[in-house]
């Protein structure tokens, strides 16, 4: 019998781009779960050797109750191996992948020569889900995969671009964790992976944790406007007002800091209401908002005010969660002074990780917004410009006169900025 359930199993395979956080705990999990082979095509040669031994790992669960997951039937094939890869696409049921947006178009020449010998092996069309936290991804994984694929190859009809808003929140895992056993991650209790319905061409897997939405556009916009820009404005607070904080939680526990981030979310929340009528309303937007502050404030899983605020290049870019919702606000008429704020707050962060990591692009930005000029950065790192960019540039000018005094920035201080700003912004 269990001969039976191990050949059923390995009829459906799940070919994972990315063996990392969200590859493992989230997407190779809730697949492993529903019965399905999982491969991970990975570059990184440590994880591949112990994924291929072990064919197993740990998703450690940090909440309000603790437990451990152990998702078997694994393996890994190394990215970089060209035709072992194409040969897992042939035969896979359904692809994902969880890179990065940086790295997804790396991935178009092997899914483009994949998509072409499946084809020919007349394997049937392919649904890739598309896991990265990236408005568009849909389009610039088309449009990348046209330029390396024959005139007249029918992409539309064997290929599904799938969408999603990914929600799970896995922190950075302790370095003596990762040399005991390099396979184990932490994750959140939540499970739920919001994707497009109407981007799939086969059937929605029936994969439990799988929730697909007809109007995924406005789940990817909620995902990035409100729980991305929650994160984010948590860590630009903290860090000028707070800066003896290191845990997300911490900012949650006080009562006046939850309210400056729950006045940022709830900016994006109206914002949101006025984009998508047919979808958000007052009361799912606070039962939203005040779950994803709950989940902020979990104090096992560890999260760090570091994590969620690093990464300036691109948390800050133009489209990203805090200008993305900015560019909204400004087309529809609406004032969003506490994102503004996240904004100007985010110019001087620069923290490092439990480890004593500092991304170097952090630095460039932060050195570059003090030593040149604000203005700089929130042209070319930010795409903004006008009044909003003008709004921004004289509050980071009164944050860096007032923390230059002190060496930190008061809490009157903060709201006398925010003041400023609403002033501004009339």
């Amino acid at each position: 019998m269990d001969n039976r359930l191990i050949v059923k199993e390995k009829k459906k395979k799940l070919l994972q781009f990315g063996a990392g956080n969200i590859g493992r705990s989230f997407i190779g999990q809730l697949f492993s779960a529903a019965g399905y082979e999982v491969v991970f095509a990975e570059l990184d040669k440590a994880l591949i050797e112990a994924l291929n031994r072990e064919r197993a790992y740990k998703v450690e669960i940090r909440d309000r109750e603790n437990r451990t997951i152990f998702v078997e039937n694994v393996r890994a094939v190394d990215v970089s191996d060209k035709e072992a890869v194409i040969r897992e696409i042939v035969s896979a049921s359904v692809c994902a992948t969880a890179v990065g947006p940086d790295a997804l178009p790396h991935l178009f020449p092997l899914l483009a020569g994949g998509l072409k010998a499946r084809q020919a092996a007349h394997r049937g069309p392919l649904d890739i889900i598309l896991c990265e936290n990236l408005r568009g991804a849909a389009r610039i994984t088309r449009e990348g995969l046209e330029k390396l694929l024959p005139a007249g190859f029918p992409l539309e009809g064997c290929l599904g671009l799938v969408e999603t808003s990914i929600g799970k929140m896995v922190p950075i895992i302790p370095a003596e964790v990762r040399e005991e056993d390099p396979l184990t991650v932490y994750a959140e209790a939540y499970n739920t992976l919001i994707l497009d319905k109407k981007g799939f061409v086969n059937k929605v897997p029936d994969v439990k944790g799988l929730e697909a939405k007809e109007n995924m556009k406005a789940y990817v916009d909620r995902k990035a406007f409100i729980h991305n820009l929650g994160h984010a404005a948590l860590a630009y607070y903290a860090h000028l007002a707070a800066p003896e904080m290191f845990y997300t939680y911490e900012v949650v526990d006080e009562a006046e800091m939850r309210s400056w981030v729950k006045e940022a979310m709830w900016e994006s929340g109206h914002l949101l209401i006025k984009m998508y009528p047919g979808e958000f309303d007052i009361q799912n937007q606070e039962a939203h908002i005040e779950d994803l502050l709950n989940r902020f404030g979990n104090r096992v899983l560890g999260d760090t005010i570091h994590r969620v605020g690093r990464d300036l290049k691109r948390k800050l870019s133009f489209g990203d969660r805090v200008v993305g919702p900015l560019l909204e606000a400004e087309r529809l008429g609406l004032s969003a002074p506490w994102t503004l704020l996240a904004l100007a707050c985010g110019l001087f962060f620069l923290t490092s990780g439990p480890e004593g990591h500092l991304l170097p692009g952090d630095r460039e930005v932060v050195e570059r917004a003090e030593k040149e000029s604000p203005g700089l950065v929130l042209a070319d790192t930010c795409g903004l410009c006008g009044k909003p960019a003008d709004t921004v540039s004289r509050a980071y000018k009164l944050i860096r006169k007032w923390r230059d005094a002190s060496h930190c920035l008061s809490r009157k201080h903060f709201l006398d900025v925010l003041h400023f700003i609403q002033e501004e912004s009339k």
